[in-house]
């Protein structure tokens, strides 16, 4: 059974990153008038509409710009990824067809959405969590990975 690992457990960096990133929707809801979810802002700009691409482009060049800036001043985490290409690839369209049958990511959802109080939202992010749930379960409990 898995434990947690108390030597590298971070809460309070995690609830620090977590009340920005609610700063940082909650103004830009209040500021432009728009939902920070991230599938909604890059759809945006594979279908440009006159006028509204600029700040689309300016939120997804901060998202890759953020932690490029960030290793200028810490030593970032080394990735890992355990999975082959194909995994990846399959992932990567399993999750863009998600976002589009479940009318927007879990970044769109949980963060702005719950916030909102919209019940598209709420059932969005409890069928998220509830899935989530589930996966370690059966990946942990019935499979033993």
């Amino acid at each position: 059974m898995p434990a947690i690992d108390w030597l590298h457990f971070t809460p309070w960096t995690a609830l620090a990153g977590g009340v920005l990133i609610g700063i940082a929707a909650a103004m830009f809801v209040l500021l432009n008038g728009r939902i920070a979810g991230i599938s909604g802002v890059l759809g945006g700009l594979l279908r440009p509409v006159k006028g509204d691409a600029a700040w689309r482009a300016a939120f997804v060049l901060g998202l890759v710009a953020a932690p490029a800036a960030y290793g200028l001043f810490a030593v970032l985490p080394a990735a890992r990824i355990d999975a082959g290409h194909g995994a990846l690839v399959l992932a990567g369209l399993l999750v863009g067809v998600g976002t589009r049958y479940g009318a927007g990511c879990t970044s769109g959802h949980g963060v702005c959405g719950v916030a909102r109080l919209s019940p598209r939202s709420l059932a969005a992010t409890g069928v998220f969590m509830a899935a989530g749930f589930a996966t370690v379960f059966v990946a942990h409990h019935l499979l033993n990975l």
